[in-house]
């Protein structure tokens, strides 16, 4: 019987060792990028609103084990105490992430200009969903309304039919955390040879249109048209496309050239001379409905098994109970259990400095703001 990798705290340093981050609680994306730091070694030190004024939404970064690597404290910012405090631990770090609305952190006293005039080398990190300026700034949203204003959500889903929420994949966490890492971790590059900190300013619509750049690429080429699926990658090709089974599972077929489309038909059994070209639009529909009628006549599993080790790009559709338990993945430890929930792993991976296994989020209890102006002296 296969099971999940599990794992309990670990002192292994891991490529950001000794990079101290202090993080201004929020939602979304700014939480999901402190953990990444963490994972990668860095001290990350988050700061809690009080009791009561904390966001409504439901967000599993705020509690349980989305806290994983983190030291925590509650510090009301609306007093004097609490408010210099922050800026004593502003001193003190390399890096400051904060998701706020743009002039909520001034409003609070640490702001940028107030965290770095207490230390000009820090890299003070800030993510939103319109960026700090421009006519929508002020305006409140969420990742469905940030990559609706990009054209990209407009891209997605099937032809006549709604554009489907993308899991908060793209905007939250594509176009806005990865975008923070990558500013961030640019910010300090610069900062060994100019030894100053600067501000980052990370915004998913900004995000979500850099991770759109091949998308542009083929329009500009045009190779691209605005109807959903009728590109090679949006649906429109029946070799790139996922199919119902029997049974009710699905696969995913993503057979886009010649020798992998060659190694399908194959697999399928189809004379390629009873289909014509593979890119021929005109003969898409019967393409389609061939494919459609045989991976019906199979369950998931046995489509799996019958194309494991070939060419063809057929892989099956995996609920996030069964990747976290498929060979390749438990191989990998791409799936573990902190605090008996199962997470991703540490990622990407490292020959020299390999990042350890997760903190418990148990660490991130029963710190004092003494404890921690302490060790970060």
């Amino acid at each position: 019987m296969r099971t999940r990798n599990t794992v309990t705290t670990s002192d292994t340093p891991g490529p950001l060792a000794g990079l101290r981050v202090l993080e201004l609680a929020g939602i979304g994306p700014g939480p999901h990028a402190a953990v990444v730091l963490a994972d990668l070694g860095a001290d990350v030190v988050r700061v809690d609103r009080p009791a009561g004024r904390t966001p409504q939404f439901v967000d599993p970064s705020n509690s349980g084990a989305g806290l994983r690597g983190r030291r925590s404290i509650t510090v009301d910012l609306r007093t004097e105490k609490g408010r210099e405090f922050v800026l004593d631990m502003a001193e003190r770090a390399d890096v400051l992430i904060e998701g706020l609305r743009p002039g909520v952190a001034e409003r609070l006293g640490v702001g940028p200009d107030d965290c770095i005039g207490r230390n000009p080398g820090l890299v003070y990190g800030r993510v939103t969903g319109w960026g700090q300026e421009g006519p929508l700034a002020q305006e409140v949203g969420h990742d469905i309304n940030y990559i609706g204003l990009t054209g990209a959500l407009y891209a997605m889903g099937r032809r006549g039919q709604t554009p489907p929420p993308p899991l908060n994949l793209v905007g939250d966490f594509g176009g806005g955390s990865m975008l923070l890492l990558v500013g961030v971790l640019a910010a300090l590059f610069e900062r060994q040879r100019s030894g100053r900190g600067q501000v980052v300013d990370a915004a998913m619509v900004d995000g979500t249109a850099m991770l759109s750049r091949m998308i542009l690429a083929l329009k500009g080429m045009g190779e691209w048209t605005d109807e959903r699926q009728s590109n090679i990658v949006d649906g429109a090709a029946p070799f790139y496309d996922t199919y119902a089974c029997s049974g009710g599972g699905f696969v995913a077929v993503g057979a886009l050239e010649p020798q992998f489309y060659a190694a399908l038909l194959q697999g399928l059994g189809i004379d390629p001379k009873s289909l014509g070209d593979q890119n021929d639009r005109a003969g898409w529909p019967a393409m389609r409905e061939r494919f459609t009628e045989l991976f019906a006549s199979r369950t998931r599993d046995e489509w799996a098994a019958h194309f494991a080790g070939t060419d063809a790009c057929v892989t099956p559709v995996l609920s996030f109970d069964e990747a976290s338990l498929h060979p390749h993945l438990v191989a990998r430890g791409t799936y573990i259990e902190v605090d008996g929930v199962v997470q991703a792993a540490p990622a990407p991976r490292f020959s020299r400095t390999p990042a350890g296994p997760p903190a418990s989020s148990a660490r991130s209890k029963s710190w004092t703001g003494a404890d921690l102006l302490t060790g970060w002296s």
